[in-house]
């Protein structure tokens, strides 16, 4: 399958139905008063992480998701009917960030963890909740709140628990590919592998493991050279790594400092993925040229404190007992700790910001009234209903948005913008 690990998506959750302006009207009960019950909330687009996906492909093609908006009140104050939310499924290990901002809004790294990304708007209030002692037949009723509405950038790190890394063409295609039913492309040029590959190894009938075939490194990586950002962030997640080097050094390169440039690039990418246990193994054994280098990478692994294995991927000798060894290494080795953690969860409720009021001005030179609480009365008010009107006016002077609208030099007849409304400013 195809390894997609980024997407750019656009969410849109529901508006809340609008609220019921009515009056009972009953026999015998000439006074019944208004009884317009609220709209349902909109519902919510919740990322949900899917253990059975492991790609971004299908975001290649469906890139737009959009919830239900919620029923309208009724008489009787009925309430109107909530709107399911909308979920989405992702692959475990998928990092959502706000494209616009950049700002990491959710980590998935387990199953069945939920992130809502976009809240859906509440139900208008219907006109019997504006009943009072001084307004006994208010005839407004609001409209439903609009939805939230962001895009995204979607990231897949992946969750493999053995990540094999090492210069081009030293073998780790080959060897993903004799001990799992991964099938990368294999062929004796560089970048051959330019996404990770991953591969189910298994153990018995009941264990197993995931190897991550992470493309190509090179000198230089960590600064970004060819697209070392791109695949050292795929070693962040995984428990152990296996570094393959050519011990026959066919490309005229020697095995043990292709070992040394490589934990380099580790260190200087992150510090804790270059602490992170490695098992050195030396390719290509097979090869009459590997006997100049084997003792030389056997002193490596003393020196360095790792486990040394002498392979062959392509005849398998030495294969089952490095991949035996493993599998016995992952049940002790600890979980690698996830860069970027979030909440599971992460609501967004602009009710708990600071909401100053900003007053600007665009190259038309009208103004702009920002102030987000405003903008939401704005898009909940019909401004047909003469009370509703009146209400929101009231709302506007206690904001003194008059005199910041004077401060910044307004005149008679000037035009404001306040969310999606226009109007003719006067005093």
């Amino acid at each position: 399958m195809q390894f997609i690990d980024r997407s750019r998506i656009t969410v849109k959750a529901g508006t809340g139905g609008n609220g019921k302006s009515s009056f009972r009207h009953e026999k015998y009960i000439p006074k019944g008063g208004p009884d317009g019950g609220d709209g349902g909330r909109g519902g919510d687009v919740v990322l949900l992480a899917d253990e059975n996906m492991n790609t971004l492909l299908n975001f290649r093609y469906n890139r737009k998701f959009t919830a239900e908006n919620g029923k309208p009140g009724d008489i009787k104050k009925q309430y109107g009917r909530g709107a399911e939310d909308c979920i989405v499924k992702v692959p475990k290990g998928t990092l959502v960030k706000d494209a616009a901002t950049g700002e990491i809004l959710a980590d998935l790294t387990e199953t069945g963890q939920r992130a809502i990304v976009a809240k859906g708007g509440r139900g208008g209030r219907g006109n019997a909740k504006f009943k009072s002692s001084s307004r006994r037949a208010p005839t407004f009723a609001e409209l439903g709140e609009p939805g939230e509405s962001r895009e995204l950038l979607l990231e897949l790190k992946l969750l493999a628990d053995v990540g094999l890394v090492g210069y081009p063409s030293v073998g780790k295609s080959s060897l993903i590919a004799s001990v799992s039913d991964a099938r990368p492309e294999i062929a004796d040029y560089h970048f051959t592998t330019l996404v990770p590959v991953l591969g189910v190894v298994r153990l018995d009938y009941e264990k197993n493991f995931v190897m991550a075939d992470i493309p190509g490194l090179i000198e230089g990586a960590a600064d970004g050279v060819g697209l070392g950002h791109d695949f050292l962030r795929h070693v962040e997640r995984t428990k152990l790594i296996l570094h393959l080097v050519d011990a026959a050094g066919i490309e005229g390169r020697n095995p043990v400092d292709d070992y040394r440039k490589i934990n380099i690039e580790l260190k200087k990418y992150s510090e804790k993925i270059a602490a992170r246990t490695q098992i050195l193994v030396a390719n290509k054994i097979d090869l009459p040229e590997a006997k100049n280098h084997l003792d030389d990478l056997k002193k490596l692994a003393a020196d360095e404190g790792m486990e040394f294995f002498a392979i062959s991927a392509v005849t398998r000798e030495g294969v089952d007992d490095l991949i035996k060894y493993v599998g016995h290494a992952l049940e002790t080795a600890p979980d690698p700790e996830i860069f970027d953690k979030t909440d599971d969860v992460k609501i967004f409720n602009v009710g708990e910001e600071e909401d100053p009021v900003i007053i600007e001005r665009n190259d038309a030179a009208e103004f702009i009234v920002r102030n987000k609480n405003l903008e939401k009365i704005v898009a909940m008010t019909n401004f047909d209903d003469r009370e509703g009107l009146r209400r929101f006016q009231f709302i506007w002077r206690m904001k003194n948005i008059d005199a910041k609208l004077k401060e910044r030099g307004i005149k008679e007849g000037m035009t404001v913008h306040v969310g999606d409304m226009e109007f003719e400013w006067q005093e």
